[in-house]
């Protein structure tokens, strides 16, 4: 995950840097600061992902247009 998509799934979820950041146990700094393209701990990086999977989004890789997100089916 990068820090675009990151931003893209909060978009599509609803979610704001402090609802992404209590759901993933970070401080909204931390979630603020990777959506900046700051460089975190891949522990940090794997728990904001969780918390946004948990939220129903699913990362799509590289495509030919670049990496995206999509909301998965309920």
């Amino acid at each position: 995950m990068n820090a675009t998509q990151c931003k893209m799934a909060r978009a599509a979820t609803g979610l704001g840097v402090r609802d992404l950041a209590q759901l993933a146990g970070v401080s909204p700094d931390t979630v603020a600061r990777f959506e900046r393209g700051e460089n975190l701990r891949e522990a940090t990086v794997a728990a904001i992902r969780a918390a946004l999977e948990g939220a129903g989004v699913v990362f799509t890789p590289e495509n030919g247009n670049g990496p995206g997100v999509a909301l998965r089916k309920k």
